[in-house]
């Protein structure tokens, strides 16, 4: 056979078999890439579903929004909360942003007092959600702890410095002030130590998740957020003042102590103001 046929016949064979590892590698591809649908397919039907029931006995944000405004003005209160009184702060309450989350953590609800959205700070969507993370978190049946009552934990020289650190926010799980996303049905994570947060409680005493309030003064968003969980008859089982803010100023020094705000109200009363800045 001469040289010419050679050549002919070899390229023949080469292109016989390239074409079958092409079509073996194309097979090879569809099943991988089916493979992979089937497997998404079944982690999405076995992973756990959140359900309405997750949220059950907790306030949803047509709720939230009810119990913020009468929040502002002290209607529909509890006696030891100054019912008809106001909160103080810059914006008396109510330009808020309020969260519920669930006792695992998963965002239930989240909702701006106000009809517009972006005239409460953007910033306090985050705070809210974490406050009402860090109150769930670090609260139990046994003991209901407000983010007003770890300020001073968390100073440089106590025993929870360093606490802020331990569970970052995820920022993915933020909303922009049309509402869209959101991180609903999410654990956002994030601690915030200062007022705002409170834990929520059954009638027969069992946590069953967070509220975090933010918008104003830290002092005031306590106030707020601790009658909005009265409004919502979720107070821990000692009553809604077991876990309030605690002021040097009048109540002299503790572990729980949390510093003053400006136009600082406890339960209608006023306190006092924020110090101003010294030594620069």
């Amino acid at each position: 056979m001469n040289p010419t046929m050679n050549r002919m016949i070899k390229r023949i064979t080469e292109v016989a078999r390239n074409n079958s590892l092409e079509k073996r590698t194309v097979q090879v591809g569809l099943h991988v890439t089916l493979g992979a649908f089937v497997l998404a397919l079944l982690l999405g039907l076995c992973a756990p579903k959140l359900s309405a029931s997750v949220c059950t006995g907790l306030p949803t944000e047509a709720q939230l929004k009810i119990f913020l405004a009468n929040a502002a003005s002290g209607t529909g209160i509890s006696q030891p909360l100054g019912p008809g009184t106001g909160v103080g702060g810059l914006f008396g309450g109510k330009r808020m942003w309020v969260a519920v989350v669930n006792r695992n953590g998963e965002i239930c609800a989240y909702v701006t007092s106000t009809s517009d959205a972006t005239q409460v700070w953007p910033g306090s969507q985050q705070i809210a959600k974490a406050k009402a993370y860090t109150a769930n978190a670090f609260s139990l049946d046994s003991l209901a702890l407000s983010t007003a009552r770890l300020y001073t934990f968390v100073q440089p020289g106590h025993s929870l410095y360093g606490l802020n650190e331990s569970n970052p926010f995820n920022a993915l799980f933020l909303a922009p002030p049309s509402g869209n996303g959101g991180g609903k049905n999410q654990i956002t994570g994030g601690i915030i130590t200062f007022g705002g947060g409170v834990p929520l409680y059954t009638t027969t005493g069992s946590i069953i998740g967070g509220l975090g309030v933010s918008g104003d003064t830290a002092c005031t968003d306590h106030e707020i957020a601790k009658r909005v969980r009265d409004l919502a008859a979720l107070n821990p089982p000692g009553g809604p003042l077991v876990d309030d803010i605690s002021y040097s100023l009048v109540d002299s020094a503790s572990v729980f102590t949390h510093p003053v705000c400006l136009n600082t109200l406890r339960n209608g009363i006023f306190i006092g103001n924020e110090n101003p800045a010294s030594g620069y």
